[in-house]
């Protein structure tokens, strides 16, 4: 099977790395940093950093071909984890409604990185779709 590399317009890595990486049925993002949409800004809150983790998350899941409904795990790398968990609860029952189907979620104590306050990658497993071009 081949792999595709995912990129997506509201963010793009520095480094020669894809936002994620899909082969066959299995997509696996790289990190996901908190930046607004386009821009290498940051946003000063928690809460801002989260929406902008889910609309990056989102948009590399429909570059792949898949949707909220595949995602499978999120690991979340916070500052403060005490101040994440509560800021992404809202966030996360959005997205994920029926607390029949949700994915796993992991959150994960880092050190001080200045201004970014949480990032996060993810793992999604979608059969029988292929990558958007």
């Amino acid at each position: 099977m081949p792999r595709q590399s995912i990129e997506i317009d509201s963010f793009t890595h520095l480094n020669p790395i894809p936002t994620a990486t899909r082969i066959g049925p299995l997509i696996e993002s790289s990190i996901i940093p908190p930046y607004n949409a386009g821009v290498r800004e940051l946003p000063t809150t928690i809460e801002e950093q989260i929406a902008n983790l889910f609309l990056h998350m989102g948009n590399a899941l429909n570059q792949a071909g898949a949707s909220w409904e595949h995602m499978l795990k999120v690991t979340f790398f916070v500052v403060d984890p005490s101040d994440a968990k509560a800021a992404l609860n809202d966030p996360w029952v959005e997205v994920f409604p029926d607390p029949e189907s949700r994915p796993s979620r992991h959150t994960m104590a880092v050190l001080d990185d200045g201004p970014v306050k949480i990032s996060c990658v993810f793992t999604a497993y979608v059969e029988g779709q292929t990558c958007r071009s």
